[in-house]
């Protein structure tokens, strides 16, 4: 009888670590080839793992609500092969075998040492508690010294966050001088700022205490990181987009019926943002340090509402070189899934700018917060009918507009106003300049 190691695998880009959601076969049942065995969740996406081989599951090597890193062996298939040495393989997400494990846990550790802090064999930290120790200017020597509540005793976020309550003051250091030109008198350095604790919360008779789900957890975490990372600045500009609105009501029921689908104003946007990127590609990049990454690619999220209430950002890779209706089909496809939770890994990985429809619900404008490690997110408003005063040739005139507000934050350590505001005029003139007779 051989063995058969099923291996964590790698679910999409930069991610290094999921969450068994539920083991779906249990220690003594028949396996047979490509039936899944566990439920995981990421960051970004649930997924399940199916068997390579056909078998008997005879181990599982972590519990439901365990956190593992990519690489590790979770369960242990006995199978009938004759080969008596052990089999050892990495699962991809389609079932086929990828990588083996010495290459897998080489890139997890070339991965999971590139934050501040690093992971050791005998202790793994994930990408949040990295976060947090970054932010929280906590070194290695004294996040190794924290103990953890985890299996194996690994540190959870629940024992860094109670570490930082508890955590005393060092006393305070004498603040460095330096001398003046003229006179050499000392002069104290600026003292650094305060930290800023959440204020504690008491519950009243009659409240009712929701625990977040998993995903409202994480995406609390990474809201917060983001406005901690990131000096967020918004601006925001007026778009007359009538010829959009009258080309759509124009072409909408034959597209319906040629297509097997809607056409929303979802791809005309994202069409004019990708060709304005193409214009000012300090807006598509990313800050590494004091580096300032200008990405080769055009690739466009839309953030999307799941039926749960939650948020997923599904991506459109190269944006800028498909045509309105590849883009139109893309966002339909990318919609479908969404709702009906079939998102894989690669649909949501890769993003280089986002896109966030406010007005789906009626918000005029908002500022949304921006989707790290991008420098900019667009928000777009709702259409609705306005006065407007409009130049002619024979004067100025009052009419009837479909009018929207489009806003957009950005990160002003690497984009200050002009190249925000110049971007956003860019959009503005090639949303109002839409030609009503175009062909899709």
């Amino acid at each position: 009888m051989a063995k058969f190691e099923v291996i964590m695998p790698k679910l999409g880009e930069s991610i290094i670590e999921a969450t068994i959601t539920k083991w779906l076969k249990n220690p003594g049942d028949t396996i047979e080839e490509d039936d899944p065995i566990v439920e995981i969740a990421t960051d970004k996406v649930d997924s399940e793992i199916p068997s390579p081989v056909e078998g008997k599951l005879v181990q599982v090597l972590f519990n439901e609500g365990d956190v593992v890193a990519v690489g590790k062996v979770i369960a242990i298939i006995e199978t009938d092969a004759g080969a008596a040495t052990e089999v050892v393989e990495e699962v991809s997400t389609a079932g086929k075998p990828a990588q083996s494990a010495p290459v897998q846990s080489e890139t997890a550790d070339k991965l999971l040492s590139a934050g501040v802090v690093e992971s050791s064999p005998d202790r793994f930290y994930s990408p949040l508690v990295k976060n947090i120790a970054k932010t929280e200017g906590i070194s290695q020597s004294e996040l190794d010294a924290i103990p953890g509540t985890g299996k194996d005793g690994r540190l959870t976020k629940d024992d860094l966050m109670a570490y930082l309550k508890s955590r005393t003051a060092s006393p305070a250091q004498p603040s460095p001088t330096v001398s003046a030109p003229a006179a050499g008198t000392p002069v104290a350095a600026t003292p650094a700022a305060p930290r800023v604790s959440a204020p504690p919360v008491v519950s009243a008779a009659g409240d009712e205490i929701v625990e977040m789900d998993r995903m409202r957890k994480l995406i609390a975490d990474h809201m917060v990181m983001s406005k901690q990372v990131s000096p967020h600045v918004t601006s925001f500009i007026e778009v007359d987009v009538t010829n959009i609105v009258k080309w759509r009501d124009k072409v909408k029921d034959d597209f319906q019926k040629r297509e097997k689908e809607k056409i929303t104003f979802t791809p005309i946007f994202i069409e004019a943002a990708a060709q304005a990127l193409k214009d000012f590609p300090g807006v598509n990049a990313s800050v590494d340090g004091y580096k300032v990454i200008l990405r080769k690619n055009i690739n466009i999220g839309m953030a999307a509402a799941l039926p749960n209430g939650n948020l997923i950002v599904p991506v459109i890779r190269n944006a800028d070189q498909k045509n309105l209706l590849g883009l139109a089909k893309d966002v339909n496809s990318l919609a479908n899934k969404a709702r009906s939770n079939k998102l894989e890994p690669d649909d949501i990985a890769g993003g280089t700018f986002t896109i966030t429809n406010l007005g789906t619900f009626g918000s005029i404008t908002g500022s949304p917060i921006i989707n790290q490690p991008q420098v900019a997110i667009l928000g777009i408003g709702v259409i609705k009918k306005k006065p407007v005063v409009l130049e002619t040739a024979d004067g100025d005139v009052i009419a009837i507009r479909h009018m929207m507000i489009l806003s957009l934050s950005y990160d002003h350590r690497v984009v200050d106003g002009a190249l925000g505001g110049m971007y956003l005029q860019r959009l503005q003139q090639l949303l109002e300049s839409f030609d009503q007779n175009r062909v899709i």
